[in-house]
């Protein structure tokens, strides 16, 4: 990678893939002792995915133990 004249860096596909860089997403940029460390930036208003809200209060409720594991519970509300 290279710096252009104006200062920019253009981070390669794979890596913007790997770590989620989409467009319009800020990074912070925090000098340290090896270099510089380059990280997405943790937005607290961040939307919440909603499989994260809702991960493992199924298990927990007890409801998926009961019927047998998650793919029973999926068979069941499924009605298969």
């Amino acid at each position: 990678m290279r710096i252009s004249e104006r200062g920019q860096i253009t981070i390669p596909k794979e890596l913007r893939d790997r770590f989620g860089l989409k467009g319009d997403v800020e990074i912070e940029i925090t000098p340290t002792e090896d270099g510089l460390l380059v990280r997405k930036r943790a937005e607290p208003d961040e939307p919440v995915d909603p499989m994260d809200r809702v991960y493992g209060v199924l298990g927990q409720s007890g409801i998926v133990a009961d019927l047998g594991g998650v793919d029973a519970y999926i068979r069941q509300i499924r009605g298969y």
